[in-house]
């Protein structure tokens, strides 16, 4: 028999995975090892006989084959049939879950955990591989699995493949109208009681703008159904967070008794427990049984209630006159028991079992806080798991024993605090510093600006800053419409102007934009333009959607990072990285500046498998202020003080922006590594692929100045609580393109503004294994085909992005171990033609360009020369002679490179005539020693295979021949040292390159006849 166990208090998530692996088993048997959820109870009441269930006591142990577990990877959520993951017989167990747990208890001999929204998801899509169709009935029960753990598909941790498991589950023939009433179940009776009660006792914090909620309960036992109850306050008391505990005692035998917070009564009579009495608590299960195994119901306070198979009258039962030290079972008058005669014993050695004689039984206090939460970088399930409990981010539990209630729940109430990330203000959503004009400025010099800079609105300050209108492109669209682009903007802006302060919080800025529809809010302080926030800003921090894992690809390895969300930022750094980041943090800090990590190295981060932190060679750091603009020389400023403290880097400024960088070699800690710190700008091209201008601006400006959205990602590392993650910057999807494996270019001028974007999109995409986006293809496309980069090439004699820095990512790709993929795809994009017009990779071309490869490989395997730049070459010699030349002095490619393209040609004309007619192997080595490798080397690729033979001779053997005797060997047999020497050695390399001679015996024949002795002295 194969079982499937669901996990004690069973959900809809687990009773839909055991359900679904039924189907998916057949003849398995799903158990429920220990209670369900009122709601899956009311369900089942109904539909038990729908589904392949047994009950826990009709298991038969000796057939039990194996085990599959849902929803869980604990044993002790298993309840007693843990005991059954023991037996000796078992061939498998089988684990499927969707927790985050770090690790499980189970020896599992398979496992599917993925973060998922339900366990249910997992289940219907093999399902669905395996073409299984399903009952209404399944579909159902499978249905209400995903949407109570996924909140209806809005919680946090819901995945797409949730959403596409509930639309199958839908053509099932899922029943919609029984799962809206079971998502959304009333309060029982009792939940209801407590509800009410914990209005009154529900205590109250604000911290950071959050409402913190927390009460604590005692109850006669235990109560199924918390988790509701939980959730029901969160909504009512419109909290942002909220712990409920719930404490009670249970029975436990063999145990010291614990006091009791209200008095005790204990009944001395024969064959019955302990009877409740109204006003005193009564220590044990709120079940109570006869000997008989009748259940009695406890009493309410008024209507003392009992059963019993004897001549018991429940319903003339009155406490008045009941005497408990005189009472006896076969005398017992329940007519004359009242409860105002009512003494309570105080023998604490009395027992209260079933039975006299039986061991004295106990109360173990047990403590159940369950947590729920809607503030965004909160985590419950990491703040429960340390005491044992678990779940999501948003909604976790746990259960403990015999603790301080009051002081677990106050503690867990500072540790959720604590969880909490800064809210978001103006400060952090604003861009500075303002592009202002004057009032005077006229309206088609506004439009340039706006148009420079990609505003859609301009802040109007008089001649002492202080601000006195806005002007939007709307206003200037309509004074242009008009025909008034000569007249000055003070007649058009507005001037009644709403503003906030740096610390206005956002769910102000959004009410204020609202309010008034303003799409920008100017940022005053002490009087003065410190920035601005506009609609847009808004919207991206509201609709930045969180990702959830995905298989990515790097380098060709399949990588599956642990989670891509900022949080997992700070574990994946090397140890000294991170101590330098944190002190380059509190350096920036205290200067009021914010100081972020940005591109390649997020991205990596993000793409990092977790299992080992990385030691990143490259950072790239800004700094941005938010107490104050951050000048043009922070970065440099922020790098000085840092060399203070690492005295062994070097510290090199360069550029006319001022950018700064830190740089070890070989050093202990950090091995290379290169930390670049700039102050945050903008840019602007004044022509295509010209060098940017660069100007001061706010860390958003900084990153949409970048290529690709996966490198315009920004981590904040100052204003960061310990506690919390790093707020993550991702203005632009980056995230997003993450996880669908994309190269998506920020804007539609990108590529034409800079051509080298083009080159860099190859690179990352072959490198990363992800696809250019289609629109980024059309953006490429367009951009090489409209002849923007001859025109600029024709009219201006500075052209960086098509010279040095094109030169540079032909550097980068060409070098890289993927570079023969990455030409194909530059040439399939039609790339090359940023190099020439009519540069293409056609097959010939291509087969020169992996044959110098080969010969570089064979005659060059430690890499003397640039392998990169012989590559290059090699496309560049397929050009016409009269262009070549062109081509290499336009990228400043060496003296030597551009020598070897210029007399290319003729070298191949000497070469092909001479070899021609060569007749001896020395003949043909004496001409080709004349030639340096690179030069024999790119020859050989461009000449007939006869003759790139005989340079692939001469490269392996020929010019490795050595004559049998060297000068040692001529001074012993008696020649003269001399001009004569060099003479006699070039005749026998000679001889033996022609194999006239092969050993020293007849190389001295040799000597003998053509240098005879005479001619020793």
């Amino acid at each position: 028999m194969d079982l499937i166990l669901c996990h004690t208090t069973a959900d809809f998530d687990a009773l839909g995975a055991a359900v679904g692996l039924t189907r998916l088993k057949p003849g398995a048997k799903a158990v429920l090892t220990g209670g369900t959820h009122p709601a899956v109870r009311d369900f089942l009441a109904l539909h038990r006989d729908e589904y392949a269930l047994i009950e826990h006591r009709s298991v038969q142990l000796a057939q039990i084959n194996s085990v599959i577990i849902v929803d869980t990877q604990k044993r002790d959520r298993l309840g007693k049939a843990a005991e059954w993951l023991d037996l000796p017989q078992l061939k498998a167990i089988e684990i499927y879950d969707h927790h985050p747990v770090p690790q499980t208890d189970i020896q599992a001999t398979y496992t599917q955990i993925e973060p998922v929204g339900a366990t249910t998801t997992l289940i219907v899509e093999q399902l669905q591989q395996s073409q299984i169709q399903l009952t209404t009935a399944e579909a159902t029960v499978m249905a209400l699995g995903i949407h109570v753990d996924t909140g209806s598909l809005t919680f946090d941790q819901t995945t797409p493949r949730d959403g596409a498991a509930l639309t199958w589950l839908m053509e099932q023939g899922a029943n919609l109208r029984q799962i809206a009433q079971y998502v959304e179940p009333g309060l029982s009776p009792q939940l209801e009681k407590l509800f009410r009660q914990s209005l009154d006792l529900l205590q109250r914090q604000t911290h950071l703008g959050y409402t913190i909620s927390w009460v604590f309960l005692k109850t006669p036992g235990h109560v199924p159904g918390l988790s509701s109850l939980a959730s029901r306050l969160l909504e009512v008391t419109e909290s942002d967070a909220l712990l409920l505990g719930a404490e009670y005692k249970r029975k436990s035998k063999g145990e010291t008794l614990q006091p009791a917070d209200l008095p005790v009564v204990r009944f001395q009579v024969e064959g019955y427990s302990p009877l409740p009495v109204g006003g005193l608590t009564v220590e044990g299960s709120g079940n109570y049984y006869n000997k008989q195994n009748f259940k009695i119901q406890p009493p309410s306070q008024n209507n003392l209630e009992t059963q019993s198979q004897t001549n018991f009258q429940p319903n003339n039962l009155q406490p008045n006159n009941l005497q408990p030290n005189n009472l006896q079972a076969n005398n017992l008058q329940p007519n004359n028991l009242q409860p105002n005669n009512l003494q309570p014993s105080t023998d604490t050695n009395l027992p209260y079992s079933k039975a006299k004689g039986e061991q004295l039984s106990t109360s173990v206090t047990k403590l159940t806080i369950i947590g729920r939460t809607r503030i965004e970088g909160t985590d419950l399930n990491q703040l429960l798991q340390p005491l044992g409990g678990g779940g999501h981010s948003q909604a976790a539990a746990v259960t403990l024993r015999d603790c301080d209630a009051q002081t677990i729940l106050e503690q867990l109430v500072n540790q959720l605090k604590d969880q909490i990330p800064q809210p978001l203000t103006a400060r952090d959503l604003m861009s500075s510093p303002v592009r202002t004009i004057r009032p005077n400025t006229k309206i088609k010099e506004a439009q340039r600006i706006l148009l420079r800079y990609g505003h859609s609105g301009l802040s109007v300050v008089d001649k002492l800053d202080q601000l006195v209108g806005i002007i939007s492109r709307r206003d200037l669209d309509l004074a242009l419409h008009h025909g008034f682009g000569h007249a000055p903007v003070k007649g058009y802006m507005t001037k009644d102007v709403k503003t906030i302060t740096p610390e206005t919080s956002m769910a102000d800025i959004q009410s204020l934009m609202v309010t008034y529809d303003i799409g920008r809010l100017p940022v005053l302080e002490d009087g003065q333009l410190m920035g601005i926030v506009t609609r847009t800003d808004v919207l991206r921090q509201l609709f930045q959607e969180e990702l959830k894992v995905k298989q990515l690809k790097v380098d060709g390895s399949n990588l599956k990072p642990a989670n891509l969300k900022p949080a997992n930022l700070k574990p994946l750094l090397a140890s000294p990285l991170w101590e330098l980041l944190t002190i380059a943090a509190e350096k920036a800090q205290e200067r009021g500046w914010h100081l972020y990590l940005v591109g390649g190295a997020v991205r990596d981060l993000l793409l990092a498998d977790g299992k080992k932190q990385l030691l990143l060679n490259d950072i790239d750091l800004v700094v941005d202020g938010f107490n104050r603009s951050a000048d043009a020389i922070a970065g440099v400023t922020l790098a000085k003080e840092l060399r203070k403290i690492y005295r062994k880097v070097r510290l090199e400024v360069h550029g006319s922006f001022q950018t700064a960088a830190l740089l070890w070699h070989n050093d202990p800690t950090f091995g290379s590594l290169c930390v670049d710190i700039a102050t945050a700008r903008t840019e602007f091209y004044p022509y295509p692929a010209a060098n940017p201008q660069v100007e001061a601006s706010s860390i958003r400006q900084d990153l949409y100045r970048r290529d690709f959205t996966i490198n315009a990602m920004a981590a904040r590392l100052t204003k960061v609580n310990p506690q919390s993650q790093l707020p993550l910057l991702d203005f632009f999807g980056g995230m997003l393109d993450l996880r669908s494996q994309k190269i998506r270019v920020l804007h539609a001028n990108s590529f034409i503004e800079d051509p080298t974007r083009i080159y860099r999109a190859v690179r990352f995409a072959v490198r990363l294994g992800f696809d250019i986006e289609p629109q980024t293809k059309e953006y490429i496309h367009y951009a090489i085909e409209s002849g923007v980069y001859q025109r600029t090439l024709a009219e201006n004699t500075k052209v960086p992005a098509l010279q040095t820095r094109l030169k540079a990512e032909l550097n980068y790709m060409l070098q890289a171990p993927y570079w023969q993929p990455a030409l194909q795809l530059l040439s399939s994009l039609g790339a090359l033609q940023c190099l020439h017009p009519t540069l293409t990779l056609d097959k010939p071309l291509w087969w020169r360009v992996r044959l110098v490869g080969r010969w570089l490989q064979r005659f060059d395997p430690k890499q003397t020369l640039r392998h990169w730049q012989m590559r290059l070459e090699v496309l560049i010699a397929d050009l016409a002679p009269d262009e070549r030349v062109k081509v290499a002095k336009n990228l400043q490619l060496p003296v030597d490179s551009v020598e070897r393209l210029e007399k290319l040609e003729g070298w191949q004309a000497d070469i092909l005539e001479s070899l021609t007619t060569c007749q001896l192997n020395s003949q043909i080595v004496h001409m080709l020693r004349e030639y340096k490798l690179p030069t024999l080397v790119l020859i050989g690729v461009y000449s007939p295979r006869a003759i790139r033979r005989k340079i692939w001779q001469y490269l392996t053997t020929w010019r490795h021949v050595k004559p049998p005797l060297d000068g040692n060997d001529l001074r012993t047999l008696g020649y003269k040292p001399g001009a004569q020497y060099r003479e006699i050695l070039d005749a026998l390399l000679d001889a033996t390159l022609d194999r006239v001679i092969q050993d020293q015996a007849e190389a001295k024949a040799f000597l003998a006849i053509h240098y005879p002795p005479l001619e020793k002295e």
